[in-house]
């Protein structure tokens, strides 16, 4: 999550400043065969437009200097849009050797998209919904589900909602509020974070009120009426991003107020601190906040900072954390990280950059996605199969909020 937006006027709500869209962004294709090949120079943050010295398809990634048909002006309401965004984008670095460590890692679901030798084609990234800024219906995170749907958290709106493969919203559940006096840390107003998705559909995700009675990891079982809150964290925390380790059955979870990483037992219970690595805290002085992104892959939990513009990368030795890694650095104020496939290239997602990078094992990064393709300040990944999906907030340009999609193939 991106800085919230300057302070407004007292009985001012912040329903009526944002609505969120959902874009569907089907990645058709990450990675080009050739690893050698040089990247093209970064882009300008959220201008889209072609970089100077863009090599052919195949050797680098290239953002076509073609305008988007996807994009729109806010509406008043949810609509659902199948229009493209133009502009294809190839990406031509390898995915890296090796098939992952298995267990937990959620790059590494099954079928179409985790291979090696993808090509990203921006031309085929399409809104998938445009979301009710007036109703308060940010996208904060998002899961992928199987059939084409996503499921996204609405930060400030205390509501989790289905968009299904046509577009349509639907809320699933809402969470209680605080009381009126509650302080969420670094908004002040109650906050909804990550979402994950275990394999029997169980949705998991957080929620932060400055209370000890609602603030932790939530659950909603299939079929539940309303969720229930499984693991308490402390009030003073601000529970941001999840992360899912299937087959260990635990849950990480990033607070980004508290430098933390905190593990906790897929079934609930009491929270582990397993991290406060300085590396975690946000930026000193007029920080804002730290530790945010988090996923598991290839044997360790990555972890980007916000503030830092750095990602982490902690291996799970014996289970415990250890010794953090920087794998990036520079790359801005940054929200979520995404593997598209088995190696330790990334994509994440620069909020207030406006785009989504790819940044590859040997440092390299290139502009994949920009607001050319819908892009309104991108805050999380997620991918299901060969379909990746983009959660724009508009937490800072206050226009069309959206969820893109886009395949991967070879």
């Amino acid at each position: 999550m991106s800085k919230p937006a300057p302070k407004l006027p007292s009985g001012f709500s912040p329903r009526g400043i944002a609505v969120t869209a959902v874009t569907a962004l089907a990645l058709t294709g990450l990675y080009g065969s050739q690893a050698g090949a040089a990247p093209t120079a970064p882009a300008t943050g959220g201008t889209g437009a072609r970089t100077a010295d863009g090599p052919a398809a195949g050797e680098g990634a290239r953002i076509d200097d073609e305008p988007g048909t996807g994009k729109g002006s806010r509406t008043g309401t949810d609509t659902a849009t199948g229009a493209d965004t133009g502009a294809d984008t190839g990406a031509g670095a390898d995915t890296g050797a090796g098939a992952g460590s298995g267990a937990g890692d959620e790059s590494a679901d099954t079928g179409s998209g985790a291979r090696e030798g993808c090509v990203l084609r921006a031309s085929t990234a399409r809104v998938l919904a445009r979301l009710d800024l007036d109703a308060g219906r940010q996208p904060e995170n998002i899961a992928a589900e199987p059939g084409g749907s996503v499921v996204v958290t609405f930060a400030h709106a205390r509501a989790l909602a289905r968009v299904g493969p046509d577009g349509t919203v639907r809320v699933i559940a809402t969470v209680p509020a605080p009381p009126p006096e509650s302080e969420t840390p670094a908004f002040g107003e109650p906050f909804l974070g990550g979402v994950v998705r275990a394999d029997d559909g169980t949705l998991y995700f957080l929620y932060a009120t400055g209370t000890s009675e609602l603030t932790g990891v939530w659950r909603l079982s299939p079929g539940a009426a309303a969720p229930r809150r499984v693991a308490p964290l402390p009030a003073a925390s601000l529970p941001n991003g999840l992360a899912l380790d299937s087959a260990a059955r635990r849950l990480y979870v990033a607070d980004s107020v508290g430098g933390t990483v905190w593990r906790v037992p897929l079934g609930g219970g009491p929270a582990e601190r397993w991290s406060d690595d300085p590396a975690l805290d946000p930026a000193p002085g007029e920080g804002f906040l730290g530790a945010n992104g988090v996923k598991v892959h290839n044997g360790s939990v990555w972890v980007t900072n916000h503030d830092r513009g750095t990602v982490l990368r902690l291996p799970l030795t014996g289970g415990r954390a250890g010794e953090p890694r920087t794998v990036a650095d520079g790359l801005g104020e940054i929200d979520d990280l995404l593997f598209p496939g088995r190696g330790d290239d990334f994509l994440v997602a620069r909020v207030t950059d406006n785009r989504v990078d790819l940044v590859r094992e040997d440092g390299r990064r290139t502009p994949v996605l920009t607001a050319r393709q819908g892009l309104q300040n991108p805050t999380a990944l997620a991918r299901h199969g060969s379909a990746v999906y983009v959660a724009s907030s508009a937490a800072y340009t206050l226009t069309d909020p959206n969820v893109l999609r886009a395949d991967l193939s070879r």
